[in-house]
């Protein structure tokens, strides 16, 4: 990002500074409940939905509509590993500390004495920026923790391309950010969580973390855990065990633009930005990476922008603004499971064919 370009940046998410000092920790939330013809879906399509998920090895599913409880299925309050979804996560925070003044998205990686373990960063890789680091576009293709053979497959050669040159999945760059975002406040990834999100949303979220070694231990039963690889890198994975009630709440705050109980929450402003299309990776199907969300463009067919991030392929958090619509669902990927990303598919298609009348998506 060019100087120019990452102050106005920062401008554009400092135009509105506000105060979380008065949101209050609420309790337990219970999303009031909304018969599905009342709003143009269809009840024995949802059943149909609830059957297919039964055969094909869900755990869970929420739709809210406008805030309110469309159709669940399954166990919603079994908390599981949210895999990739945790940079969406990560996203709510950057934007609260961005607006705070906390964090500068045009600082380097060599201004804020960053490196990593041999072969260590090249003086080019060390250009990379926060912003740049947010849009996966850090051009830094070092190893990392919680990198799958999937995405060594598409991972480029070190040095290939340069900060800001191409937009890459890259986990480095999601580690180093969680890394970066306790550096400037002072805490946790998993204590800002509680204390900006989670307790303001009144989620079951308990906050209890413990760290493990990718190579030696199993999934805790807590709801986070930094996973280190220190053969990898020394920058650990901080990984989110959370129900799909609490992500639904989670969904439903980016549908709320970022207000909750009358409070802002997360910055308008930074949802806006951070659900652009900065990265076009499939123009056939108009899908793109934001800042740790993968958007949908509007295109002939569809109309509006939504956004979203998967897990493992299988888990979904999907937010569709135009649609008034929050999509959660869940396997139980810590242990063995059929569920697969073609069911992923036909599941979505599911959900869709529910409705009794076309809307914009």
């Amino acid at each position: 990002m060019k100087n120019s370009s990452a102050f106005a940046f920062k401008i554009i998410i400092l135009i509105n500074i506000f105060c979380l000092s008065n949101i209050f920790a609420q309790d337990d939330f219970k999303f009031e409940e909304v018969k599905p013809e009342t709003v143009n879906f269809s009840s024995s399509r949802l059943d149909s939905l609830g059957d297919f998920l039964e055969q094909a090895g869900s755990s869970s599913l929420i739709i809210l509509k406008d805030g309110k409880l469309l159709y669940e299925w399954g166990n919603t309050e079994k908390k599981h590993t949210i895999h990739s979804i945790r940079k969406a996560l990560l996203n709510s925070l950057y934007g609260i500390y961005i607006a705070k003044g906390t964090i500068d998205t045009s600082m380097t990686l060599k201004q804020l004495q960053i490196d990593d373990i041999a072969p260590s960063l090249s003086e080019i890789e060390k250009t990379a920026t926060v912003a740049d680091l947010l849009r996966s576009r850090s051009g830094v293709y070092h190893s990392s923790a919680a990198t799958n053979e999937a995405m060594l497959a598409q991972m480029p050669e070190r040095g290939t391309f340069k900060p800001n040159e191409q937009y890459v999945y890259n986990n480095w760059d999601f580690n180093v950010l969680g890394y970066i975002l306790e550096k400037a406040t002072g805490k946790s990834v998993y204590d800002l969580f509680y204390e900006e999100i989670a307790k303001p949303l009144g989620m079951q979220y308990a906050n209890e973390f413990v760290s493990i070694n990718a190579e030696q231990d199993s999934i805790p039963q807590t709801d986070g855990f930094y996973q280190y690889a220190p053969a990898k890198s020394k920058y650990p994975a901080y990984h989110f065990r959370l129900s799909a009630r609490d992500m639904a709440l989670y969904g439903q705050l980016y549908l709320n633009n970022g207000m909750w109980n009358g409070h802002t929450i997360i910055p308008e402003e930074w949802i806006e930005l951070s659900t652009k299309p900065h990265s076009v990776y499939n123009p056939a199907y108009g899908i793109a990476y934001g800042m740790l969300w993968n958007v949908l463009m509007p295109t002939e067919t569809r109309k509006s922008k939504s956004f979203y991030h998967t897990g493992v392929g299988i888990h979904m958090l999907g937010v569709y603004p135009a649609s008034g619509i929050v999509l959660i669902h869940r396997v139980d990927s810590e242990n063995e499971y059929n569920f697969n990303q073609g069911d992923f598919y036909k599941m979505i298609s599911l959900v869709w064919n529910a409705e009794l009348k076309e809307q914009q998506l």
